[in-house]
């Protein structure tokens, strides 16, 4: 398999047609708010970084976002490898891929070779952190000469292009790795814009990037702010602080004019995630019960504001394969009566957490707690900040968790997303799943190189997950973009990986 096609989410970006009223440096978001610096973009970004951006965590999707680091490779606007850093691939047997690199820089003005390519895929394979994306993969890159990399996996891995280009697989100059095993993407990517200042949580100074190989970018930089509170966010673009506020609420979407609201199909799941390894549900019948309580239908209109669709399964409609190939959950176990729930949860509390980063999920954890108390739970609910729970959440330290995930972030194939998720050894298995026949499926699915078959096999192992009442599907979500009427080229992307390229701009 050889590829040298290039296409980075163009047909998604936005056209030119999104003329504003006011000319870049005389008037802020096409709203009467103050302008930033001439041919600056300002964003406003929902979730503050978790470990000072570092692409080992989940902050790995914002140097995506901001088009800080590259891949390998990229996903084009069809979920296909693109060329990004390799400007072709070939795969010369099933455990074996040889990547011809293109000729390009570091921000600190080093040359990206075939030796600062394989020491970063190494710094992420040994990374005490491992990254979700390689959760089901262990890979080895050598230099076979200064542009060529040659990387082998263990087992047959068909989607290893499409691997490559998880954000959190960023090729970064060899500066960026401390011995501590701290990782900073300060002036160490390669992309269009370079990080030159973060602020703690709050705030990140990017300039343009002269010796970027895909061209000099059409901003002179970006001034990011995190706003954790979504209300705060659709503010700051209506008063003209912001150009692009990402995660507008749907409850402020239809507040925003409408040239400034951007709908986008996602394929983000809102689920609720059960606790299968501790605590009261542990439980297979009162998980069992849980799923039978709640109605995630609900939710479409009354939180959501009709940005939803009701769930079938972990994948929605953004999934286009999904729905002729679902498989029918069979083998559940027999749910608890309301009697025997309070029977067996007597003098215990439930935990119910979710974070306030999304605006809609703690409105949707209160409804889903009123739902629980019928069925004979006793809820106590537990609301933060993402980064300020994430470990209590991957350390088992609550009963239910209502979730968003973005189930095609990593690589653009579902199998990663399931693996780091679901299986007995998934670095994000925030449900502290450990089944047999859900390893065996996803294991079965990772194998596949056919896409059909992968597809069917996807679908077998998501009826398998569906089976242990780890996860209840609530809604699909469509994502709201807060987009100022005088900027062009921003990405809408439904991974929600891109955000800005080198041809995003104030008009």
């Amino acid at each position: 398999m050889r590829t040298t096609s290039r296409g980075l989410f163009a047909a998604l970006a936005l056209s030119p047609l999104l003329v504003g009223c006011f000319a870049s440096g005389e008037s802020g978001a096409g709203t009467g708010g103050p302008a930033g610096p001439a041919g600056r973009l300002r964003i406003a970004l929902a979730v503050p970084p978790v470990q000072a951006l570092s692409p080992y965590s989940n902050d790995a999707t914002v140097l995506s976002k901001l088009s800080v680091a590259e891949g390998l490779t990229a996903l084009d606007e069809d979920g296909a490898a693109a060329p990004a850093l390799a400007k072709s691939w070939t795969q010369k047997n099933a455990t074996t891929w040889s990547f011809e690199l293109r000729e390009a820089t570091f921000q600190d003005g080093t040359d990206v070779t075939a030796e600062s390519v394989v020491s970063a895929l190494a710094h992420a394979n040994e990374a005490e952190t491992k990254p979700r994306v390689l959760s089901d993969v262990t890979l080895t890159a050598k230099a076979d000469d200064a542009d060529t990399v040659t990387i082998t996996t263990e087992n047959a891995d068909p989607v290893l292009p499409l691997r490559l280009a998880s954000p959190a697989l960023g090729i970064l100059s060899p500066k960026a790795y401390a011995k501590d095993g701290t990782v900073s993407p300060v002036g160490t990517g390669t992309g269009p814009f370079e990080i030159t200042r973060l602020t703690g949580k709050t705030k990140a100074t990017l300039n343009r990037y002269d010796g970027y190989w895909g061209g000099e970018a059409k901003a002179s930089g970006i001034d990011v702010s995190w706003i954790a509170d979504g209300t705060a966010r659709a503010n700051a673009l209506r008063s003209g602080d912001v150009d692009i506020a990402e995660w507008i609420p749907t409850a402020q979407a239809k507040l925003l004019d409408e040239n400034t609201r951007h709908e986008v199909p996602s394929v983000r799941t809102d689920s609720l995630i059960l606790n299968t390894a501790s605590g009261l549900l542990a439980d297979a019948t009162l998980r069992s019960a849980a799923r039978e309580a709640v109605d995630g239908g609900v939710l479409v209109d009354s939180v959501f504001g009709g940005y939803a669709d009701p769930a079938e399964g972990l994948f929605g409609p953004a999934v286009s394969w999904a729905a002729d190939q679902r498989v029918e959950v069979t083998g559940r176990a027999e749910a608890a009566t309301t009697a025997e729930v309070k029977a067996k949860t007597k003098d215990k509390t439930l935990r119910l957490a979710t974070y306030t980063n999304r605006a809609e999920l703690p409105e949707a954890a209160t409804v889903l707690q009123q739902q629980l108390e019928k069925a004979g739970f006793t809820v106590k609910q537990d609301v933060r900040e993402y980064t300020q729970m994430e470990a209590d959440l991957l350390a088992g330290r609550y009963d239910a968790l209502v979730f968003s995930r973005v189930t095609l972030l990593d690589t653009g194939d579902a199998v990663a997303y399931l693996a780091s998720d679901y299986t007995g050894d998934g670095v994000y298995n925030i449900a502290g799943l450990k089944d047999a026949k859900v390893d065996q499926a996803i294991k079965s699915a990772a194998e596949e190189g056919d896409t059909a078959e992968r597809q069917k096999k996807i679908m077998q192992a998501e009826a398998e997950i569906l089976r242990t009442d780890a996860v209840v599907p609530l809604v699909h979500e469509k994502v709201v973009q807060g987009i100022a009427d005088d900027v062009e080229g921003v990405l809408l992307d439904p991974r929600e990986r891109s955000l800005v390229d080198v041809d995003t701009r104030l008009k």
